[in-house]
């Protein structure tokens, strides 16, 4: 990698760039519905007045997403702002992959179909059509071309959403995959669901954070270990009745029984596809099926199966070996650039978060690009429902953050705070509201350390949540958990005397023009292929120095 070029007339703040990922915070219709307008956050109210450079686009084409009917997320937000350019992410990867027929031309498919000749092909995955994790009509052109081969059992063990799309959606896509699955059910086929649950409590776990929710999978899809139904409706109806307030992100794993026997339990010579095309929580799951020597929780029984991603996960680690569709190549990432040219860096978050800053941010590659010149620091997040303690961990973060900014080690920090978005998929006004505010009062703090510093903060969110609390539907109020296609903010608060930052006017801005504004505050040529940079820096004239 070569280093990057100075940048003329430049003379370094005496304290960091600090850059701030407000995760979920954009900008709303500020209104009643809008929980970053509704906060009380004196500090973030005077930055956007008086900082505020310009909108950022953190949605759809504008970071790599098919179309600009998609909502962003924190993978590809942390993605765009990483690489500076924009590449092809997940869904549109899958998309064109299935569209061509690539995907079945795959010796990957065709292994899953081997497996399928004698035994059972079963698809896990996330059941609705968010695109963020995954897409129910990934789905169901998948199942379509086991059909098409002849494949005569199938089993799938539905993931439900309720954070990405509509919070009680289940049934809007447990219904049409049952219709399918019938249709499918004929010609001595035998396709149907096996178990399920809800995503925050079944499978889907992320950063180790907590392995109970993947063991919880397990039980379900593997060792048909579950609360029994005789059909996944079934299921969600009875848990809806039990209990009225429950949204299907926390519903309870089940399985589907006949004769009291489970329908569908994952055993040896079977074929596995985890169907999400997102990595962060499809790969605990991945490392339960695939390793020999797996310590998280007791399996009871690993059967010896062919699995497989719908993406490798993690192409460091090589999770999993086996995948359909080749992952976004994202290259030349910032922090490569900026540790070929010797720049000490600090990444920070809490577990939620914590792969966004660095996994995400580097292109989708784990560990360190250069560990004499960067430390990743992990606050361990609570066990706990985000609503109760919507605070989460904005305090230690932030205590972390100063001290990094006090030791003077480092020339580039970046954090995210996780509230905004965490938070902000639970649906509830008051927890969104203090989550914002926590947000809030942990950036006054941080600020003021980079203020006497001397150093530069750049205040930005990947995508929009928070401001967007719920929505009306024939003058009734519905909760809105899913994240939003508002623009977010591009703020910078300079605090070096001897430089001068202003707006350079690009034209319909968006995260990817991050980087290469980073760049320059750091003193550097941006790289020929980055996204134009938002900002001109320059040194201060004496004038404007008094």
């Amino acid at each position: 990698m070569t280093a990057l070029q100075p940048l003329d007339g430049y003379s370094p703040p005496d304290g960091p760039v600090v850059l701030v990922i407000m995760d979920g915070v954009g900008l709303g219709r500020r209104d009643e519905s809008d929980g970053v307008f509704m906060a009380y956050t004196p500090l973030l109210d005077r930055l956007l007045a008086e900082n505020m450079l310009t909108p950022l686009k953190a949605h759809g084409v504008a970071v790599g997403l098919p179309s600009d009917d998609d909502m962003g997320n924190s993978e590809v937000g942390h993605n765009a702002i990483g690489a500076g350019r924009i590449f092809a992410q997940g869904a549109k990867l899958v998309n064109n992959a299935i569209a061509s027929g690539a995907i079945f031309a795959t010796e990957t498919w065709r292994k899953i179909l081997a497996a399928g000749a004698t035994g059972v092909v079963h698809f896990i995955g996330l059941l609705s059509d968010g695109n963020v994790h995954s897409h129910i009509n990934h789905l169901f052109a998948l199942l379509d071309g086991c059909a098409a081969k002849g494949i005569a059992k199938v089993r799938v063990h539905v993931l439900l959403d309720g954070r990405d799309v509509g919070e009680k959606t289940a049934l809007d896509y447990l219904l049409p995959l049952e219709e399918k699955l019938a249709t499918l059910t004929n010609d001595g086929r035998d396709y149907r669901i096996a178990s399920g649950g809800g995503r925050m409590v079944t499978t889907m776990d992320r950063y180790n954070a907590n392995w109970q929710v993947v063991e919880n999978g397990w039980r379900a899809h593997v060792l048909g270990i579950g609360r029994p139904f005789l059909s996944a409706t079934e299921a969600v109806k009875t848990y809806y009745a039990e209990d009225p307030a429950i949204t299907d992100q926390y519903l309870p794993s089940f399985v589907i029984t006949e004769g009291d026997e489970p329908v569908g339990m994952i055993g040896d010579s079977d074929a596995v596809l985890f169907f999400n095309f997102r990595g962060d929580r499809a790969i605990e799951i991945s490392r339960a099926f695939e390793e020999s020597d797996f310590h998280e929780f007791e399996r009871i029984h690993q059967p010896k199966v062919f699995f497989a991603g719908m993406m490798q996960y993690d192409g460091d680690a090589l999770i999993p070996k086996n995948y359909l569709v080749g992952p976004p190549a994202l290259d030349h990432t910032i922090s490569e650039y900026l540790c070929a040219s010797g720049v000490t860096s600090y990444a920070l978050s809490e577990t939620q978060k914590f792969g966004h800053v660095t996994y995400f941010w580097n292109g989708n590659k784990s560990g360190y690009i250069n560990r004499d010149l960067e430390l990743y620091e992990e606050v361990p997040s609570d066990k706990v429902r985000f609503d109760e303690r919507p605070w989460m961990q904005a305090g230690p973060i932030t205590d972390k953050a100063i001290a990094a900014v006090q030791s003077g080690k480092y020339r580039f920090i970046r954090l995210n705070y996780p509230n905004g978005d965490m938070v902000g998929h639970t649906g509830v006004p008051q927890a969104v509201r203090i989550a914002v505010e926590a947000v809030d009062l942990s950036l006054n703090r941080l600020l003021k350390a980079v203020e006497k510093a001397g150093g530069i903060a750049v205040v930005i969110a990947d995508h929009g949540n928070a401001d967007c609390m719920w929505t009306e539907n024939k003058g009734k109020r519905e909760p809105m958990v899913a994240h939003t296609k508002n623009p977010v903010p591009f703020i910078v608060v300079n605090f070096c005397e001897r430089l001068k930052i202003s707006g350079s006017g690009v034209e319909n801005p968006g995260l990817v023009n991050v980087a290469a504004s980073l760049c320059q505050m750091l003193g550097f040529k941006p790289p020929a292929d980055y996204e134009p940079s938002l900002v001109v820096v320059k040194a201060a004239s004496k004038t404007s120095r008094k």
